[in-house]
């Protein structure tokens, strides 16, 4: 027997594919939109929100049984901020470029939809362990969507990776003749980021046709 059950796998592969948070539950749309112009920073984001929603969803189950029903939400926004406030430090001390770039939106995982929504949801309702896997899950998810988003964009908007060029050098015109790639500009543009969340929301929907909705 593996070191998942069936049912405890789900949690985790569920989100990334047929009830993935930003494709399917469209949650989590302004940080898809606002951060993901560079790769890297969309995967810090990613591993941001894996981290905040993992330990998040772990803390608030283990104190479901004593958190007032009138307070729960007060309790919520207050577990997420200080492990935002903790992200948010360590970025600061080991990447303080990427922090500065980074600036408020790692300040509005706290309003996140995804993150309070499988607070109410699930950790609310849910042992520890299953918790955990439930936030890793949708983190993942969300992460996934994020860095194919912020790759298309660098790549196409920028040709670099990483802030590595791999489309050639910056055109060169000599006489009839284009050498390297001309970067596409619009492709950072925020417009450009729901372009291509609505592609894979496409794609996703033409390869399982149990989620296209009937009219």
């Amino acid at each position: 027997m593996g070191l998942l059950s069936k049912k405890d796998a789900k949690l985790i592969t569920d989100p990334l594919a047929d009830n993935n948070p930003i494709t399917i539950q469209v949650l989590g749309i302004c940080s898809a939109l606002a951060i993901t112009a560079e790769l890297e920073a969309s995967i810090v984001m990613s591993i941001s929100v894996l981290f905040v929603l993992g330990v998040g969803n772990v803390v608030v189950s283990l104190m479901r049984n004593i958190i007032p029903n009138k307070i729960r939400i007060i309790v919520q926004l207050i577990v997420v901020a200080t492990l935002v406030i903790i992200v948010d430090l360590v970025l600061k001390a080991f990447a303080y470029e990427l922090s500065k770039t980074l600036s408020v939106f790692v300040g509005l995982i706290i309003t996140n939809c995804i993150i309070m929504g499988r607070f109410e949801a699930f950790a609310l309702g849910n042992g520890p362990w299953k918790s955990f896997l439930d936030g890793i899950g949708n983190a993942a998810g969300y992460g996934v969507i994020l860095i194919i988003v912020g790759f298309f964009r660098e790549l196409l908007g920028s040709g670099t990776l990483l802030g590595i060029p791999v489309l050639g050098d910056p055109i060169e015109k000599t006489g009839l003749y284009a050498i390297g790639y001309e970067n596409n500009g619009f492709m950072l543009l925020s417009p450009m980021a729901l372009i291509v969340v609505g592609i894979i929301i496409w794609v996703q929907r033409t390869r399982n046709k149990a989620l296209v909705e009937d009219h």
